[in-house]
């Protein structure tokens, strides 16, 4: 969309566009753009939230009129979680046993839960006939192993290094959702709650955004502090531990 941006300004159109990985976007520097801290495939945030979504295309359409250009703003807030009231109490298809691993080894715990998943990934892929799950650098396991070995010394830093972190991420996000959602009945907030504080992934993400703060790269330390864990996951986080 960087790109588009581009070339439409070069024919005389002006645009302002919406970021989801801001070290990508600082590097291809488009006219405009607002970064927004939601989940990958959620640019306006919140689904059914009209009032939320004018807000945040608001915000976007407002850099039109700010200067000079390149122009990167921040939208301020997360995503609203749903309140809708739940018909009855929702609980992911697979109940995870303790892991026979080292239950200090969150990535060995990740590739345990993948191998539960997967039977489910693969019912809830047949049902749908589509996946989000891109896997174009990395299959599912791969993905889990590249996002552990951020863990310790980071294997590669920079604008880079975030992208393809990302990419393996909303990957496992993805692939455990949509494994979740097997089930009828699940809403985004019953399946975000589970991942998040009830996943060894969700442990693997906690880790790593205290980890890569750490690290002393600017990219790595943005994306920990920024876009890694949702702000109303780490309150639930804070208020499960008080």
């Amino acid at each position: 969309m960087s790109a588009l941006s581009h070339f439409l300004e070069s024919e005389g159109l002006s645009t302002a566009g919406i970021s989801l990985v801001r070290p990508h976007t600082e590097q291809m520097e488009p006219p405009r753009a607002l970064w927004v801290p939601f989940e990958l495939g959620r640019p306006f945030g919140a689904p059914d939230d009209a009032a939320f979504q004018r807000r945040v295309l608001e915000a976007a359409l407002a850099l039109l009129d700010a200067g000079p250009r390149p122009v990167l703003a921040d939208f301020p807030d997360d995503a609203p979680l749903s309140d809708a009231p739940a018909e009855e109490a929702w609980a992911c298809p697979v109940s995870f046993p303790p892991p026979p691993v080292d239950p200090n080894d969150i990535g060995a715990a990740v590739q345990a839960e993948i191998g539960q998943l997967a039977p489910w990934y693969a019912e809830a892929f047949r049902s749908r006939g589509r996946t989000s799950v891109r896997g174009e650098s990395f299959s599912v396991e791969d993905a889990a192993a590249h996002a552990a070995a951020f863990l310790g010394d980071p294997p590669e830093t920079g604008a880079q290094a975030v992208v393809r972190l990302k990419e393996a991420l909303e990957d496992l996000k993805a692939f455990y959702s949509e494994a979740a959602a097997a089930k009828p009945g699940a809403s985004s907030a019953d399946m975000s709650d589970w991942l998040w504080q009830e996943t060894a992934l969700g442990r693997l993400m906690f880790t790593l955004s205290e980890t890569l703060a750490a690290t002393g790269d600017e990219a790595l330390t943005y994306m920990a502090k920024g876009s890694m864990v949702p702000r109303a996951q780490r309150e639930k986080a804070r208020a499960a531990a008080s």
